[in-house]
């Protein structure tokens, strides 16, 4: 591993955890389209805990009043936005330890990526342009929460994403698309975060070199820009240009695997 594979594996990361695009499955074309090796568990490790640091930095004062406010009145509304956030984790939690490694091992031909980019690009526009745009989250309760939730465990196929399908659940719900946005990062702090804790536990102290360290910095880096700009940007441009960017790109990975 280099520190140029380093930097732009970190920034694949950091950017595409947050933004509606694949983390996973530009993780997966950049070792085939630049023709290096797959890094493997300990630079994902590295990554994940970048992310981590990225969604605290962001959505930590948010999570802090949640938990604050649920520990002081269980049954008020923090108690039941804690309530539905952890029911929203579920589903993704289970498919994470039961699929994970069978989607990966399954799903990374360059064209099924390219396929899935493109594919579920469509699905995120026909939400957002359908849906009604009316509420906020905490409105939908635990049903909202937990069909979120569902879609959120879709994302371990490589090209869906886990911030377009939690968004793009979530304006086909009805909901505004800050709020989609918010609710996909908040649920996004404790799926991140339980990948880092199982995959720490593999690491000695020779995995720490400089490149791993610089990958957790661009991610983590790269992962806060990407979450401020998001929140800035939805409402105004809505994800139009997350699909056209998707689209594009599934399509010149195939044009590129043909090619080859």
């Amino acid at each position: 591993m280099t520190y140029g594979q380093s930097v732009l594996l970190g920034a694949l990361q950091g950017l595409g955890e947050f933004l509606p695009i694949s983390s996973s499955a530009h993780l997966t074309l950049a070792p085939w389209i630049f023709r290096f090796e797959d890094p493997g568990l300990t630079f994902d490790v590295a990554l994940h805990v970048g992310t981590l640091a990225a969604i605290a930095a962001a959505f930590g004062a948010r999570w802090w009043t949640i938990l604050s406010g649920a520990a002081r009145a269980p049954r008020g509304e923090d108690g039941r936005k804690l309530a539905a956030l952890a029911l929203a984790t579920v589903p993704g939690a289970l498919a994470g330890l039961v699929f994970e490694k069978k989607a990966e091992a399954a799903f990374r031909d360059p064209r099924i990526v390219a396929a899935s980019l493109i594919v579920f690009a469509l699905i995120m526009e026909a939400c957002d342009r359908l849906g009604a745009k009316a509420r906020e989250w905490p409105r939908g309760g635990f049903a909202t929460a937990l069909a979120v939730g569902a879609a959120q465990a879709l994302a371990i196929v490589p090209g869906v994403s886990r911030a377009g399908a939690t968004m793009s659940a979530g304006l086909a719900l009805g909901l505004t698309r800050d709020s989609a946005a918010e609710l996909s990062f908040l649920m996004a702090g404790p799926i991140i975060a339980g990948a880092a804790l199982l995959k720490l536990r593999h690491l000695s102290g020779a995995d720490f070199t400089g490149p791993f360290v610089c990958g957790i910095a661009v991610s983590a880096a790269t992962g806060w820009v990407a979450v401020s700009g998001l929140l800035r940007w939805i409402n105004r441009w809505g994800m139009r240009p997350y699909v056209i960017y998707r689209v594009l790109l599934g399509a010149s990975v195939l044009a590129l695997y043909w090619a080859r």
